[in-house]
């Protein structure tokens, strides 16, 4: 798959989606009990911006390997649900980006766009994928994006992944989504 015009076609369509959210003023008022939704402004690009560059590797850089080897320990010891009716299994496979398409992962997600982006990232960033567990996918980092900047191309990625974790669920506005994924060492995504 070629990932630049379908990443470009995509945000074209999502943008136009989403442009009447984006202008719209946040609701002043809810239902009672209710906390308001953050006002979204959107990613801050007319056009598809391209991807985030990749990040070189520096001497402090964990290997792939030893950042999901830390991924994978953080997700145990937060014995939080992510994991709670996950499997472990060995699988073969060259790259982990090819893991959703091998596994015959059956989500929500686009399995072969998924792909496409986790190898990209793979390259890029030095990702690894350690749990495709459910609907979900976590993904380790080796090398996240240092600068705002870059955060925000990587975002409009995320957001094209068409996982609901993104900017929808729980509500994150694209500038708050973006500015955590600087310096983050793990990604996070589910589809409904």
């Amino acid at each position: 798959m070629r990932l630049e015009p379908v990443l470009a076609a995509g945000f074209a369509e999502y943008r136009r989606q989403r442009l009447p959210f984006w202008s719209a003023p946040a609701p002043e008022e809810g239902p009672e009990g209710v906390e308001p939704w953050p006002h979204d402004p959107g990613p801050p690009f007319e056009n598809w911006p391209g991807l985030a560059p990749p990040v070189a590797v520096a001497t402090d850089t964990p290997s792939p390997a030893r950042a999901a080897a830390r991924t994978v320990a953080h997700l145990v010891n937060a014995g939080g649900h992510e994991l709670k009716d996950c499997r472990l299994a060995l699988v073969p496979a060259r790259r982990s980006a090819d893991l959703p398409a091998l596994l015959e992962w059956s989500s929500e997600a686009p399995v072969p766009l998924v792909s496409a982006l986790l190898r990209s990232w793979e390259e890029r960033f030095g990702t690894q994928v350690v749990s495709a567990c459910g609907n979900s996918l976590h993904v380790s980092v080796a090398r996240p994006p240092r600068n705002l900047r870059d955060a925000e191309l990587l975002a409009c990625e995320h957001v094209l992944s068409t996982a609901a974790s993104i900017v929808d669920d729980p509500p994150t506005p694209f500038p708050e989504y973006a500015a955590e994924l600087v310096g983050r060492s793990d990604w996070w995504f589910w589809w409904d």
